[in-house]
């Protein structure tokens, strides 16, 4: 009994982000509203507040830690796998004339880039995929396209995070896209910060899109389709020579 009661407790009583208590409490009073116009409106309006309160939930997760590994920053599912440059708004930090950073990620002219599709049921919150430093941030100003579409990437609203890899000479790069109905992103991350895989840096609102760009030589260990949960899925491993996976519908 104690332990379905825990079950409960840990499902129904989730902690929630506090970039959602005014929405939450702009959803109640719109239900408070509604309720004295119509019985069924006051229902319509309580269901919306709730699933505001389930939108913004903001779960503990248990974060593999060996060295070496990147995780998953969103929860989700892997919408695509392809090999993309890096982000136009990260040119300035790549060698210019043929020369070389060092970095095998600012280095490459294409790169793997694992897009993870979050839809309005998923949890929001974005977490750090690695332990390292945070070398850019930059914020894109803008379309609201779909975000399962692969042009999303370069033309719609987007945060990129570029960091370097503690103990690996070479960095990742990873980008909250707003979708077609995303309209704000929050990135709490700066230049220069120290950061803990695992660690809560942002939140996008509604359905969106986060996108990880891993270095020549790494192959992701996901498929298309999975599902991923931020700050656990194992996306890729340093240390591993495991070939990409594929994956099958069963």
């Amino acid at each position: 009994m104690e332990d379905l009661i825990a079950i409960i407790r840990k499902t129904l009583f989730v902690p929630i982000h506090s970039a959602g208590w005014p929405f939450i409490c702009g959803f109640a009073l719109a239900a408070l509203v509604l309720s004295l116009l119509s019985v069924t409106l006051g229902w319509i309006g309580l269901i919306l507040t709730c699933w505001c309160i389930y939108f913004f939930r903001n779960p503990k997760r248990a974060t593999p830690v060996r060295e070496g590994l990147i995780v998953s920053p969103a929860d989700g599912l892997v919408q695509m796998i392809t090999e993309a440059p890096l982000p136009p708004e990260l040119d300035e930090e790549r060698a210019k004339d043929g020369e070389k950073t060092g970095d095998k990620l600012l280095d490459a002219e294409t790169l793997t880039r694992v897009s993870v599709f979050l839809n309005v049921f998923d949890v929001h919150v974005n977490r750090i995929p690695a332990d390292g430093e945070v070398k850019k941030v930059v914020y894109h100003p803008g379309k609201f396209l779909s975000a399962n579409l692969d042009k999303a990437s370069l033309e719609n609203e987007r945060s990129t995070v570029l960091m370097k890899l503690a103990n690996h000479p070479s960095s990742v790069a990873f980008v909250q896209i707003a979708g077609l109905v995303a309209r704000r992103i929050i990135c709490k991350l700066s230049a220069g910060q120290q950061v803990k895989a695992g660690a809560e840096y942002g939140l996008i609102r509604f359905g969106s899109r986060v996108d990880i760009y891993l270095p020549p030589g790494v192959n992701p260990l996901v498929c298309v389709g999975q599902r991923m949960i931020g700050g656990e899925t194992v996306i890729a491993d340093f240390a591993s020579t495991e070939a990409a996976r594929t994956a099958e519908t069963r």
